[in-house]
């Protein structure tokens, strides 16, 4: 229990909104030292700077205890690091995540969230903490924490297959009009699996991450997304590493859905 508590304490530390509240914590703090030394400063030459200090720092601990709450629960900054979602969205795109219409996340929870607006969609362009199967053994050691942006494909029981680049859900073609391809090479895969079932472990505990890009990328499965879990890609399918080889997102690692483009100037838009 306390080795499970201690893990979720860890890799909350890793995050932008624990770092903030913990330099709250340390400004709140500060600022009562000081308050406490005014109190014996009255009347004294120094007394008038120390309090302008003092008013300073407090100004600054509530606002970043303001944004920390902020980002916990409702808005986060992200920017686009590849271009696996091209041309959807491009590198060195700024734009603001929507983190509470998939539920408020429960502090300390291991990803638990309540009241959520709705659940995440098909077609939903979702930011989450990459799966530690997307990692490399060198990153895993270091405790190297990633967030990715791709898009929802599938939901818990569907079932998915990837014929010829095109994606089929249930057995019906996904009419995606934003994906791109940069390759029009189409390879055919490889199955070194006895059976449907050993193909399914084998892409649930991501092992097609150690596979070459000509094995999965054009063709793969069918599989089905286990409940709680959602099947990602990029919308720029031949330069994106996704849900076809590091296997299928855990929903305690959404974070949240992209909301709008704040920057540049010139491509500021509401995401769809």
């Amino acid at each position: 229990m306390l080795n499970k508590l201690w893990q979720v304490i860890s890799e909350s530390m890793y995050t932008m909104e624990f770092k903030l509240f913990v330099a709250g914590i340390a400004l709140y703090f500060l600022a009562r030292l000081l308050h406490r030394w005014l109190a014996k400063s009255q009347g004294k030459p120094w007394g008038k700077l120390y309090k302008e200090v003092y008013e300073w720092i407090e100004t600054g601990w509530s606002a970043v205890l303001l944004a920390s709450f902020l980002m916990y629960f409702f808005v986060q900054a992200f920017a686009i690091p590849s271009g696996s979602m091209r041309v959807t969205l491009l590198e060195g795109d700024h734009l603001f995540v929507n983190k509470f219409i998939y539920g408020f996340h429960i502090p300390f929870s291991g990803g638990k969230r309540f009241w959520p607006a709705r659940e995440v969609k098909r077609g939903d362009i979702i930011i989450f903490q990459c799966p530690p199967e997307a990692l490399t053994l060198e990153e895993r050691e270091r405790g190297v924490r990633k967030d990715f942006i791709k898009r929802c494909v599938a939901v818990g029981g569907d079932v998915v297959q990837i014929k010829n680049k095109k994606v089929i859900v249930n057995g019906e073609e996904l009419k995606e009009s934003y994906v791109s391809f940069v390759d029009d090479a189409v390879y055919q895969g490889v199955n070194i699996y006895r059976s449907s079932e050993e193909y399914q472990r084998a892409w649930e505990s991501g092992k097609f991450a150690n596979f070459t890009p000509d094995m999965v990328r054009d063709n793969l499965g069918p599989v089905v997304v286990p409940p709680g879990y959602y099947f990602a890609m990029g919308d720029n399918r031949d330069r994106s590493f996704d849900s076809r080889f590091w296997g299928p997102v855990p929903d305690k690692l959404m974070k949240g859905r992209a909301l709008v483009i704040y920057w540049p100037l010139s491509r500021i838009r509401v995401i769809k």
